[in-house]
Order: structure tokens, then C-alpha cells, then sequence
């Protein structure tokens, strides 16, 4: 979709929603000659710059131009790319995770991608999971094509568990949270040994509330259910393992609460399960014991949790042969044979149903993670965000982890943060009727 928005009023937007408000500006003044595939993606180690360089010599290979990639580490990234689609220095081809997907799609940063695939009959929608193309959607429209998509998963030290005389769980039938909780507080009781571990987190938070029945995101009625029964029942069940079963490793201060900080007190050895995705095997894999994962613990509406996936995406700048060489450039990013790329790589879940597994063992158990994707197994829930999902996550980030550290009851907690969060509702909700 076009736009007729001034230099000026995009850098506004941008400082203003702390995301870029279009991709409108069109060309760039330096770079790679034209006819050149350009596409942007984060890195943060040397293992995912070799991934992408593979990439970039696959694309390279089937499409016979010149491939150049602009990788970026993950924390700057969206920051980055909003400075890319404000000046139109942005590629061709953005990858984009999917909680940043409505942002960009509503404020019209890059564009639908419906009439490209009507037009491409070889292009087969199908072959992509049905989590990742719901991630991948907003307002009805396909706005990505999926590289990624994984359900949340727990991970258990299997070498902790035996030494305490506990059998290990089933890998196919998920716990149930009563089972769950008693485990963890049994396995607290030895000193400096701790049940469970997660980041004190919306992120980690909502995969509980979805499996209580709940959301935290409502569109059409412009507030959020965070406070309704389900969505409590969820938070009071995880924050009482912080706080009353002392199941956790202690919180001593909210700098503590950063996402790896539950993957490095995993690695010490001294806890039993922690909640992460699978695109933390590689990581996992360095830990000096056993261990394996299983699927997410079932709580009243079942074993449903958040499912994460990340996608590539077109600028709504890009036009004429540049976006048919666009679509070809995405559609070769997300073909079977360069997802097998990523598949051996073992970064995470290809989005192709046709593409290899990404995973290997160890462990023994991560065929559950494409079971659980396809139905056969558990289950899981699209991962629901709102079109300013940056501001939400800052906002609750904010108030919801001093419930986590006793100092605040979460009836609290939630009271305090339900106007400021039904206000960033009610925007979001005119943000996707003005979208359609």
C-alpha cells in the first residue's frame, strides 16, 4: 500500500510509537547495483552469520544475482530497521518476527502479500504450518511468509530428576498443573535446588494464561481480559511458585528478571524444569547433565501454549521490478531447500511442513516439538499481540514483575496496570479498523 506521508510526519510517527510508521520512501542513494537481492535479518553470534551467509549463497545459486544481506545483532534490530524504512535505505526483503508484524502491517510499513500469491500458482500457502500463518496475518491479509514457528515447550534435567528418585515425565502426555506444581515443590526442597524456572515475563506469562482459557489481547471490545478469572488463575498459579512455593531461584532484584536469566540458572544444574522454546536446544546443549523436553503442562483449557514464530516481509516502498524480484527473493528465502539450510543448522522449527526437522538428537524427545505443531500432540496457541505490542510488553514489564518479588499481591498488580493497558487496547483496536 502507498502512502503520501511527509519525511517529517514519518520521523514523527516513528519517535512517537517507537516503531517506524511506513516504508513509503522508495530507492536509496548508495548501496548494491541495481538487480541486486538485498534483505535484512539479526545475528548475534557467528554461528547464525554462517547460517545466513549459506543463505546468501543459496539465493545466489537459484536465482543467479548477487545476494547482500544486512545482519544486525537481535536487540537493535526493529530500531535499525524503522531508521531503514523511514529513509528507504531498507532490502528488498525484512525478516520480522511475528509479535512485530501487526505493528508494521497497520501502520503500512510493508505491504499485503495476497495479490502476489493469487498471481503465483507455483507458490503453495498450504505447505506452511497453520500457526505461522496466523502469526504471520493482520487484519485478514497475509503480510509475511513464515522461516520459523515453535510452541513453548519445558525442559527438564533428567540427571536432577534421578538423582532425587523422580521419573522422569511422559513424553507425550502433557502434566497436568496440579501434577506440575507438586513435582516443583518437591524438587525445591533440597537446599540450593529449585523445581522450576521462567522470566517473570508477559512473554513467558501468556503461554500459562492461554492454557487457563485466557488472553491478554481482545480487539473487538478495545480492553483487555488480563483481569478476567482465567488470566488471574494463570498469574496467581505462576507467581505462587515464586512467592509461596519457593520453587524458584530467588528474584533479589527486578534487573534480574531479563529473558536469559532463566536459561542461565537452567545451566547451573541445581533446577529441575524451565519454560523456554526450542530454539534454545543449541544453547541447551553445552549443560553438563541429561536432559530432554516435554510438552507445556496442561492447565483447564489443556496443554495450549504460546507459539512464536518469525517471518520475511516486503517494504510497502518497494515497486515495479523491484518487488517482482522481491517476491522472487522471498518466496527463495522460504523454499524448502533453504529452510533445510536452517533445519541443519538446528536454529529453531522450519515454517515449511516439507522441510527437514531442525533438530537432531540430543535430546531424544524433539521430534514432540512438529507433533505438537501438527496436532498430534498437546498443542498451542498463535502467539496474540497488538499492533503497539512493544509498548504493552514495556508497560507490564514495568508493574507485573513486582508481584513475582512478594512485593505487591497480583489483584494489585493488575488493578494498577488495567487503565493504562485498556488504553493501549482501545488504540489498537481503532489501529486494525483504520487497517481495514
Amino acid at each position: 500500500m502507498s502512502s503520501s506521508f511527509s519525511r517529517r510526519a514519518l520521523l514523527k510517527g516513528a519517535a512517537l510509537g517507537g516503531l517506524a510508521t511506513t516504508g513509503a520512501l522508495s530507492g536509496c542513494a548508495s548501496g548494491p547495483p541495481p538487480g541486486t537481492a538485498t534483505w535484512s535479518m539479526w545475528s548475534s553470534s557467528p554461528e547464525e552469520n554462517r547460517v545466513w551467509a549459506d543463505f546468501g549463497r543459496y539465493v545466489e545459486r537459484r536465482m543467479h544475482i548477487r545476494s547482500a544481506s544486512t545482519l544486525t545483532p537481535s536487540d537493535s534490530y526493529p530500531t535499525k530497521l524503522d531508521l531503514q524504512l523511514v529513509s528507504g535505505t531498507a532490502g528488498m526483503v525484512t525478516a520480522l518476527n511475528g509479535w512485530l508484524i501487526p505493528t508494521y502491517a497497520s501502520r503500512g510499513a510493508h505491504r499485503p502479500l495476497d495479490d502476489l500469491i493469487a498471481a503465483d500458482p507455483d507458490f503453495d500457502l498450504d505447505d506452511f504450518y497453520p500457526a505461522i500463518r496466523s502469526i504471520s496475518s493482520f487484519a485478514g491479509h497475509t503480510y509475511a511468509i513464515g522461516f520459523d514457528v515453535a510452541p513453548t515447550v519445558l525442559y527438564y534435567n533428567r540427571t536432577l530428576l534421578e538423582r532425587n528418585g523422580v521419573d522422569p515425565p511422559s513424553p507425550t502426555e502433557p502434566m497436568s498443573w496440579d501434577t506440575f506444581r507438586d513435582l516443583a515443590v518437591e524438587l525445591s526442597e533440597p537446599k540450593d535446588q529449585y523445581g522450576f524456572t521462567c522470566a517473570p515475563s508477559i512473554d513467558d506469562l501468556v503461554s500459562w494464561i492461554y492454557c487457563a482459557g485466557g488472553d491478554v489481547v481482545d480487539g473487538d471490545r478495545g480492553t483487555s481480559p488480563l483481569d478476567a478469572p482465567e488470566a488471574l488463575e494463570a498469574i496467581h498459579y505462576v507467581v505462587d511458585l515464586f512467592v509461596k512455593d519457593r520453587a524458584t531461584p530467588p528474584i533479589d532484584n527486578l534487573a534480574q528478571s531479563a529473558s536469559g536469566a532463566a536459561l542461565a540458572n537452567f545451566l547451573q544444574g541445581n533446577v529441575a524444569f524451565m519454560q523456554n522454546g526450542p530454539w534454545q536446544v543449541l544453547n541447551v546443549r553445552e549443560a553438563p547433565f541429561t536432559w530432554d523436553i516435554v510438552p507445556f503442562p496442561a492447565g483447564p483449557a489443556g496443554s495450549t501454549p504460546r507459539v512464536s514464530g518469525s517471518s520475511f516481509a516486503i517494504p510497502s516502498g518497494v515497486r515495479g521490478d523491484d518487488l517482482e524480484l522481491a517476491w522472487r527473493l522471498l518466496k527463495t528465502l522460504t523454499s524448502t531447500g533453504a529452510l533445510d539450510i536452517y533445519a541443519r543448522a538446528g536454529r529453531n522449527n522450519p515454517a515449511r511442513l516439507s522441510a527437514a526437522s531442525a533438530f537432531e538428537p540430543p535430546p531424544a524427545n524433539l521430534g514432540i516439538v512438529q507433533r505438537i505443531l501438527k496436532g498430534e500432540v498437546a498443542g498451542g496457541h498463535p502467539f496474540n499481540v497488538t499492533t503497539n505490542w512493544n509498548r504493552v510488553r514495556l508497560l507490564l514489564g514495568q508493574d507485573l514483575p513486582r508481584a513475582f518479588l512478594g512485593q505487591v499481591s497480583v489483584r494489585d498488580a493488575i488493578d494498577g496496570v488495567m487503565p493504562r493497558l485498556n488504553a493501549l487496547m482501545r488504540q489498537h483496536r481503532d489501529a486494525v479498523r483504520q487497517a481495514a
